[in-house]
């Protein structure tokens, strides 16, 4: 069964200010709850086919996969994919204005598990959307001036 979360947030700040941060890899663990360490594998900053090692702890487990960007499109689209870890993945950031001063954040995350990771799917994606939504609080907390 496949997994495919999408959630999304408007974050108070201009589309370039929440690309360039949330585009960034290494910003990663200042956001992402789960994510512990983030390693370029090829060097900063990001373009297509960046290579970067991620370590992460997400349903009780430590995870170590590596993400290849795929797909760049400045100010627009990042697009992350693994084949490695507990099943294939792919993350995927869009950002579109709202205003000059505001910003959509789309946030997806898509994957086909096995064995038991595809029996648990549901309770994966389930887990995967709230964090999701956590994360991208946390990234609206930090962009967003106070």
């Amino acid at each position: 069964m496949a997994v495919d979360v999408r959630t999304e947030i408007v974050i108070a700040r201009p589309l370039a200010v929440v690309a360039e941060y949330a585009g960034d890899p290494s910003n990663a663990p200042q956001w992402y709850s789960n994510i512990e360490s983030v390693h370029w594998q090829t060097p900063p900053p990001v373009a297509l086919g960046s290579r970067l090692d991620f370590v992460a702890h997400f349903l009780g487990r430590r995870l170590a996969y590596t993400y290849e960007v795929t797909n760049l499109v400045p100010l627009s689209q990042l697009v992350m994919r693994t084949a490695q870890g507990p099943f294939p993945m792919e993350t995927s950031y869009q950002w579109t204005a709202e205003t000059e001063q505001s910003t959509r954040m789309t946030l997806r995350n898509r994957g086909e598990p096995s064995g038991f990771a595809g029996i648990a799917a549901p309770l994966m994606a389930a887990a995967m959307r709230r964090a999701n939504q956590k994360d991208l609080l946390r990234l609206k907390s930090l962009l967003e001036p106070q």
